[in-house]
Formats: C-alpha cells, structure tokens, sequence
C-alpha cells in the first residue's frame, strides 16, 4: 500500500481526515516527517533542515487560511552534534519568526538516519477547506512553481565530478532555495474569499487532482499563465532544453505555495491585500470535464512521500 493509498483507508476511518490540516474547534493542528533518504539531499544543511521541516507544517496552517502560532519538531538523528543540533534550531526558530509564529521545542532521539517530525498549531475562525471550489471560480497559485526542482538539480549538480571549485556556491543555492517562505500571511487575507485551497506540496497536478475529488469539480489550466520559478527555467537554459521546466513545475512538488479557488470579483482585492504574485492560471469547470491544461488531460503525477 502506498502512501495515496494509506490516506484514503484513513480518511475512511476519520472523519475530519482529507484537508491539509486538522481543526478542532478554532484550532488548527498538522504533523509532517521528513527524513535525509527522502527529503534533504546530500549538501543540505541542518539550517536549511529546520527551516524546510518546520516550514512544511506551517505552509500546512497556510493552507487552512489559519494564522500561525507555534510549531515544535522532533530531532533524530544517529549522534547529536552540537553545531549541527544547533544550527536545525536556529533555521527552525527562523522560519517561525519569519510567520509571526513561535518555535517552541520538541524531542530528542536516537535514530539510524536524520529524521525529523514537526508540529504546527494556528488558529481560525473559518478555516478554508479543499471542498468549496465551484464552476466558475477561477484558478490561482502564489509565488511561482519549480523552486525546489531547481534546488534539488543543484544540489545533485553539486555532487558531481565536474562540480569542481564552483560547488560551494552551488551548495549554497541549492540551500537557498530550498528555504521558502510559508504563505501564512497570504492564506489569512485569501480566507475571507477562497472558496477551496490546499498547499502545492505534492505539486499543482496532483493538487488538483486533489481538490477536484474533494470540491467535485474540474479544472482547465492555461500553461502559459502557470508561473515557473526563474531558477528552474535557467537551469533548463544551462542544459539546452525547451520543454522541461513546465513539466517540472507542475508535477516536483515540496514548493509548498498556496493553490486556491475564488470568484473572479474578489482577484483584485486579494492582490492588492497580499505581497506575493497571485497569478490566475485557469478556471474552475464542471466535474465531467476533467482536469484539463490545454485542453488535454493533465495526469495526476506529483510527489510521493517515501520514494
């Protein structure tokens, strides 16, 4: 059984299971585990680790329109070593500072490979669900996709033979953009007009994937309004290739911007309230529709956890 599998048993056997976090009363909770295997590549530094774990739940709380309060994250690892304890910390309390929330500890462990369990709290009133998109509506993204496709092809480029004296300032790229910022901020002043949003984090196709089962919709995007990270498309420059970026974008995943649904009245309001792009990339469509970029069915292809 897969990971996709695994959910759809649970949310059978629990009933507030299937949005991007829990709400109880106006508490919003969500959990998430990353491990080095599977979610830090080889360069990446604790820095980066703690900001991106603990920034994975918050970008979670985002999702639900929530504001952020407090996050903590269970560190294992095979030896504590100070700097590096230290330094996943700092990139923790970093991320929180960044979202007016609180970094408030955690748990210590053993472990035979780096791993990392995070928890994040926030708070609504009227949490945005994944379940409210209607025909119509149109179909926005924050910021722009593909940023850490292009970390990771950093961090591998990194890793090569012919890397030579440049790998240090690769490394620190690859780290750079491996730092994104939680759209708590953004998700708040979205709330008020979403009719459905979730985060990006297992990318946009499988995104709306998604949220047309839950809302019982379809989508039809228009590629040239998606907006592709200019890292990403650089990279794809470096190697001489056309299509590419696009395709990455859309299906990498772990870029964790907000993808969400809104009548078409409330767009320029909700531009002007926020500071980062919103960029209208398609519509909302009946169900019998499908999912659709271009008019041609948009597979259901993004990341999974664990492999």
């Amino acid at each position: 059984m897969d990971e996709r599998a695994a959910l759809s048993l649970l949310e059978g056997e629990l009933e507030a299971a299937g949005d991007d976090a829990a709400v109880v009363d106006d508490l919003v909770i969500t959990t998430d585990m990353l491990h080095e295997r599977t979610d830090f590549p080889t360069g990446t530094t604790r820095y980066t680790a703690g900001w991106r774990a603990v920034g994975a739940s918050l970008s979670d709380v985002a999702a639900m329109g929530a504001d952020a309060t407090a996050a903590v994250a269970a560190y294992a690892a095979p030896e504590f070593d100070r700097d590096e304890l230290l330094a996943f910390v700092r990139g923790a309390r970093d991320v929180c500072d960044r979202v007016d929330a609180t970094y408030v500890g955690g748990d210590l462990d053993g472990h035979s490979e780096f791993t990392v369990s995070t928890t994040a709290v926030g708070r609504s009133d009227d949490p945005v669900r994944r379940s409210g998109a209607e025909p119509g509506d149109l179909l926005c993204v924050t910021g722009t996709l593909g940023r850490s496709a292009a970390g990771l092809e950093l961090f591998e480029r990194s890793a090569r033979d012919d890397a030579g004296s440049d790998e240090d300032s690769i490394v620190e790229r690859a780290n750079e953009l491996f730092r994104f910022e939680p759209r708590v901020e953004a998700g708040a002043a979205l709330a008020p007009h979403a009719t459905a949003m979730m985060d990006s984090s297992d990318g946009l196709a499988r995104s709306l994937h998604q949220l047309a089962e839950a809302s019982d919709c379809g989508f039809a995007v228009d590629s040239e309004a998606v907006p592709v990270a200019e890292a990403l498309s650089e990279l794809a420059d470096d190697e001489g290739t056309d299509a590419e970026p696009l395709e990455r974008a859309i299906t990498f995943g772990e870029d964790f911007e907000l993808v969400v649904t809104l009548p078409e009245s409330a767009l320029e309001t909700v531009r002007a309230a926020i500071d980062v792009e919103l960029s209208a990339i398609g519509s909302v469509t009946e169900p019998v529709e499908g999912i659709t970029m271009d008019g041609e069915k948009l597979p259901d292809r993004g990341y999974t956890h664990g492999t």
